[in-house]
């Protein structure tokens, strides 16, 4: 009986093991350059030619939009500039003399990649599509997207190589994006209603990113296309807590690819406990029944990959004291985590106590002298 027990036992070991094994393979990619990272930390989970300098077609218009909605002034009409719209490839059906505002535009580089919406959007925001061009690449300076280059708002590339991109720094630039909440709400809608025209009217515009319905978790980001670049993608997917980044480039099977990259990254994830040497803080009670208050935090735990908790450091932000009375639940500081010097996770310093005033009357100019006296301790 025993003997059948351990041979069970040990058949259930090693098909667990075999299905680690699995999860953890590298999944076959078509695409000449991919990457995937960890939102949070920028972690690479996995890649493949990702520095490799390549056009990536309409995931420009990551760039652009984020440039655009950096703008301000989102919902300000204006009409159109009739020499900004005349451009081919696809397009949100802008026309001479549309009335518009920066965020239809922006629906509309996101959503049906509108060639039309990124120009006008230059135009409206730096003036000229070469004056808006310099801002990207200005950006991408700032970002330190050491590999990209842009020449085109809307990622047209076929009259020059000199616009590109590598999966990696796109990868960057996607991650910096999804940190703009109006980015992250738009480039996740399957489809949107907005106004244009002259007058403007409502109609819908239809997202081409397949993705969204094909793959769970998946909240966005942009495709692109064209002869020189072909098949481009960039997308990011939410699960258990964990925001994923995949990028490919050149890439035929992109939406199968994504969906492949995807589960092998989740696989690598785990929610794990973030360093702090102690739960439990004391700061000064000034004028009070005792000289110190108890105070808590509540313990961090964040999806990450397998064994980089410890590479988390925090820092403390507190108040060196409270004013008696004091209530229990008191928000009074911080612990902020970081990795690699950025900050992923944050939790509230909270009293864990509440203490009373001092019954004792003081002295003229006891009161403040206490004070003083309390902060000088605390500095001591």
């Amino acid at each position: 009986m025993r003997l059948v027990s351990f041979i069970c036992a040990l058949a259930i070991a090693l098909s667990s093991l075999v299905f680690k094994a699995e999860a953890y393979e590298f999944p076959e990619v078509s695409a000449k350059g991919a990457i995937l990272i960890d939102a949070a930390t920028g972690e690479i989970l996995y890649e493949k030619n990702a520095y490799e300098q390549l056009p990536m077609a309409s995931t420009t218009k990551i760039m652009s939009a984020l440039l655009t909605l950096e703008h301000g002034n989102l919902d300000e009409q204006f009409v159109v500039d009739k020499e900004a719209i005349q451009v081919e490839g696809s397009s949100m059906g802008l026309q001479e003399g549309d009335i518009v505002t920066l965020r239809t535009l922006v629906c509309g580089m996101l959503l049906p990649s509108g060639n039309d919406a990124a120009n006008c959007a230059a135009v409206r925001v730096a003036g000229s599509v070469e004056a808006f061009v310099q801002l990207m690449n200005e950006r991408a300076v700032e970002m330190g997207l050491t590999s990209t280059h842009f020449v085109t708002p809307s990622g047209l590339d076929d009259y020059t190589d000199e616009h590109y991109s590598t999966a990696y720094d796109m990868a960057v630039l996607t991650r910096e994006a999804l940190k703009n909440e109006d980015f992250r709400e738009i480039c996740g809608k399957t489809n949107i209603k907005v106004e244009f025209g002259n007058p403007p009217y409502e109609r819908w515009l239809t997202n081409t990113n397949k993705l969204l319905t094909m793959c769970d978790g998946v909240i966005g980001v942009k495709t692109g296309f064209t002869d020189k670049a072909r098949r481009c993608l960039v997308s990011a997917c939410e699960r258990d807590g964990a925001t994923l980044i995949c990028v490919t480039l050149n890439d035929p099977d992109d939406w199968i690819d994504h969906t492949r990259i995807f589960d092998y990254g989740f696989a690598l994830m785990s929610k794990q406990e973030l360093p702090l040497d102690t739960d439990t803080f004391e700061i000064g009670a000034v004028g009070g029944t005792s000289d110190t208050i108890l105070c808590k935090t509540d313990t961090a735990k964040l999806m990450l990959p397998e064994g980089k908790a410890e590479n988390v450091t925090c820092e403390i932000f507190i108040v060196p004291f409270v004013y008696c009375p004091a209530a229990e639940n008191v928000h009074v500081g911080r612990v902020e985590y970081y990795y690699n010097g950025q900050l992923i996770a944050q939790k509230p310093i909270y009293t864990a106590q509440s203490v009373g005033k001092s019954a004792a009357e003081p002295e003229s100019g006891g009161f403040w002298q206490g004070c003083i006296e309390k902060v000088k301790d605390l500095f001591d």
